[in-house]
């Protein structure tokens, strides 16, 4: 009833080795799992358990072929299953596509959804310290020659929702939420074939409107239909996203995207917004709005209305007050009275970012230069400052191999990277302190607490993890359903099946 919901991230991390000149990537993404696995050398044994997973079943409605798809979709594959780090704080780290990849315990906030996702920089860090190896992370999503990898966001839907509701409504929050979401990038187009600097680094690797596949012809909307759930929800798995350094809008991609969500399963009768708002072209609308610094371009619906991607947030929230009314009423100020301190802070966060992109639209170039305040919440806002300021001071053009160096560094895990020299400049939402607790324990308000404890205190009696259940050399714990396996449960043979 608000943007508490089961939803969870996962973070493929771009990978080099420090003097290498050349590297196999897929090698050192096992080295880095490696590293992972030996800083709990009790749970090395665990495996990780792929006999529920079913990636070619299609939320349209039908199963693909398994002989008809790329083999790269093709996740359970004996052959493809990569090493596996089973984590106490309920997550999984392992190897995908080249990539090593921080899957985070499944969460009910955005808060923690932020919390769990900063936990596995702290996990690889610690892992990368403790081996010595020459190994640099980075939390980003292209090498700017082409080369893209994912950020990606799980919510957990009731399936009475259409799907066809769910694809129309976060197309256009995929298209549009970037303004505010976008990390920042040098490069137009996906070789970076043109100069210049963009606000999101995924949007030009997008073709499709709505697919299956996730590494090629990329969909805005994903239909993978695998919710490692019961059959009461559905999974709705999104590969649009950046990877963020900035809490405010990796909180604000998270929580809206649920909010949305929310009024999409409380709405009586979606259809009349819902076509009101529909892209025309949301692929062409995607890549648009993350070229358009000025965030003042403007883009057609199908019944020919012409928004700013400001406008169509503006949008999106006055529906989302308006089924907030309707289901909770409002206090004398016309504001919604909404259930959990969560959703507030979502909501004026958004508020928020929303008059600063207003503000941002009515700035000169130079203007936006020195709108310290507003960058300190928007991203990509703040890479360009530190880009642009170099830019002029060295005479040079986005051309550059220097600022393609410090977009690079941007997004380094190491010390001594650009995020770390400006990232006082950004308003933390969340405590060092408490990321620290989270790569050690798992949430208590979801299933992921039995996975997590288990590992922790009888990883010797562990055979086998996966999401929604943990085997055991006397039997199988079975969690089908994330919201009910919470700290009050017992580990004991009444679980056991």
């Amino acid at each position: 009833m608000s943007v508490r919901r089961v939803m969870g991230t996962e973070t493929e991390y771009g990978i080099s080795a420090r003097g290498g000149e050349y590297e196999n990537h897929a090698q050192l993404s096992f080295d880095v799992i490696q590293a992972v696995a030996q800083l709990n050398p009790r749970t090395q044994h665990v495996r990780w358990d792929y006999g529920s997973e079913n990636p070619v079943q299609d939320a349209r409605g039908y199963a693909m072929p398994r002989a008809h798809v790329r083999s790269d979709l093709l996740t359970d594959s004996p052959a493809l299953r990569a090493t596996n780090a089973p984590q106490v704080n309920g997550a999984r780290v392992y190897v995908d596509h080249a990539h090593p990849e921080y899957s985070s315990p499944e969460v009910l906030t955005p808060r923690d959804a932020v919390t769990y996702n900063r936990s596995g920089d702290e996990i690889m860090r610690r892992a990368l310290e403790t081996s010595g190896q020459q190994i640099t992370l980075y939390r980003s999503n292209v090498d700017g020659k082409g080369a893209s990898w994912g950020s990606h966001e799980n919510y957990l839907v009731e399936r009475s929702v259409p799907f066809e509701q769910l694809a129309t409504l976060f197309t256009v929050h995929a298209a549009t939420r970037q303004i505010f979401t976008g990390s920042g990038r040098v490069g137009l187009g996906q070789a970076s074939e043109e100069p210049g600097f963009q606000i999101s680094q995924r949007a030009d690797y997008f073709t499709q409107k709505v697919g299956l596949q996730t590494t090629f012809d990329r969909p805005i909307v994903n239909t993978r239909d695998e919710p490692h759930a019961s059959d009461a929800y559905r999974r709705f798995h999104v590969i649009v996203g950046d990877a963020n350094r900035m809490d405010v809008p990796e909180l604000l991609k998270v929580g809206t995207t649920s909010l949305l969500f929310w009024a999409l399963e409380h709405d009586a009768n979606p259809a009349t917004f819902l076509e009101s708002i529909a892209l025309a072209d949301p692929v062409s609308a995607l890549h648009d709005v993350s070229h358009d610094l000025s965030v003042t371009q403007t883009y057609r619906t199908l019944q020919g209305e012409e928004l700013s991607a400001v406008q169509f947030q503006l949008r999106l929230r006055s529906w989302v007050y308006a089924v907030a009314a309707s289901t909770y009423d409002t206090d004398s100020r016309g504001e919604p009275l909404w259930p959990d301190d969560d959703t507030k802070e979502v909501v004026a966060l958004w508020t928020q970012v929303l008059k600063d992109l207003l503000k941002v639209s009515k700035a000169s170039a130079d203007e936006r230069l020195s709108m310290t305040e507003e960058a300190g919440r928007l991203e990509w806002l703040l890479k360009w400052q530190m880009l642009e300021s170099m830019r002029r001071r060295k005479a040079t053009h986005w051309s550059s191999p220097l600022l393609k160096a410090m977009d690079i560094s941007w997004g380094s895990l190491a010390q001594s990277s650009l995020w770390e020299k400006v990232a006082s400049r950004s308003q933390r939402l969340i405590s060092q302190g408490r990321i620290d607790t989270a790569a050690k324990n798992p949430p208590e308000d979801t299933r992921a607490y039995t996975r997590g404890r288990v590992l922790a205190e009888r990883p010797e009696e562990v055979i086998a993890v996966s999401w929604d259940t943990v085997t055991l050399a006397d039997g199988v714990l079975h969690m089908d359903d994330p919201y009910t396996f919470t700290a009050q449960h017992k580990i004991d043979s009444t679980n056991r099946s």
